[in-house]
């Protein structure tokens, strides 16, 4: 490890969220990469952070996962790990959360980005971004680039997923036993052209959908996407609401979701499966659960722990 007696940055990486309803468009702006949302696609986005009660709490439960990976390097490694946050597209910045790190004598980074799947399109972004400004500030870099298989992130969301079909007491039980309950696992949809040539992330959400259900003991499962953005170019699909649309033609009756591409409540569990997707599911007659997010859970710190660790000695 280079100049050991210099703290090891570590950069945990976010998508970021709007702070209030007025920070909403700057922030669409942002992840249309600059070009202004219409006044319909403004209004839509309001009305669903509305729906959530005006603001996501994303921020929290990102500040709260970084506190949790410091404390558990510091039990570890006492004053050897600097931890911070970077967001993708709302401040702090990837950038900025770089420049604070050397600020406070950092010579070398960790980086990791709270999402286990890595896609060029998705997690090449948070580390590009990230490596530039380090490189130009002569700070040497490890990443994590992927963690989706991870012994305690499996263990975390299969616990998860044998709650959930609890949750749906004698229905969920009857449906299990009858080869009538599916677990669909989730992850953020992407254009397709970003995922062609070999890109991983298709094949990521799958394998960890493939070894959650076997740790939970289900035998049937399948993958949807999340959050498609709204423009002309085709993206990953089924989308989950055509999915959970088609389950009672399958013979399905009772349904578990857990969305592992993401690790944090946030608008995409909040709305987009806690009420559209359960809108959708009551009205084709599917008994509907979704899985407990991470969040802060501490376990799941002391696992990325563990990983900023193994990759800081790469440095």
């Amino acid at each position: 490890m280079e100049q050991a007696s210099a703290p090891v940055g570590v950069l945990v990486m976010a998508y970021g969220t709007p702070s209030s309803l007025e920070k909403i468009e700057a922030y669409y702006t942002d992840v249309r990469r600059g070009r202004p949302p219409t006044a319909e696609q403004l209004s839509d986005l309001t009305r669903r952070y509305e729906a959530i009660g005006g603001v996501s709490p994303l921020s929290r439960h990102t500040a709260e996962q970084v506190s949790g990976i410091q404390q558990q390097l510091d039990l570890r490694f006492p004053g050897r790990y600097l931890c911070t946050v970077g967001n993708k597209h709302s401040d702090p910045r990837i950038e900025s959360a770089v420049e604070i790190l050397v600020g406070q004598g950092v010579r070398s980074l960790v980086g990791l980005v709270l999402a286990p799947h890595y896609s060029r399109g998705s997690i090449g972004e948070y580390v590009s971004r990230a490596r530039a400004r380090a490189t130009d500030l002569g700070v040497s870099t490890a990443f994590v680039e992927h963690w989706h298989d991870q012994v305690v992130l499996v263990e975390l969301l299969a616990e998860r997923v044998v709650r959930a079909v609890e949750s749906l007491g004698t229905a969920g039980a009857d449906a299990q036993a009858n080869g009538e309950l599916i677990l669909l696992v989730t992850a953020h949809s992407l254009p397709v052209r970003v995922v062609t040539d070999g890109d991983p992330y298709t094949d990521q959400l799958r394998e960890s959908a493939e070894l959650v259900a076997s740790a939970a003991g289900l035998g049937r499962w399948d993958i949807g996407w999340q959050s498609a953005g709204r423009t002309s170019e085709p993206w990953l699909g089924p989308d989950i609401l055509d999915r959970l649309r088609a389950l009672p033609g399958e013979g399905v009756r009772a349904v578990v979701v857990c969305p592992a591409g993401f690790t944090s409540d946030h608008l995409e569990i909040l709305y987009d499966l806690d009420i559209e997707a359960s809108r959708v599911a009551g009205e084709v007659g599917v008994a509907f659960a979704r899985t407990e997010s991470l969040n802060a859970a501490p376990r799941m710190c002391a696992a990325l722990a563990d990983l900023v660790v193994s990759y800081a000695e790469r440095l």
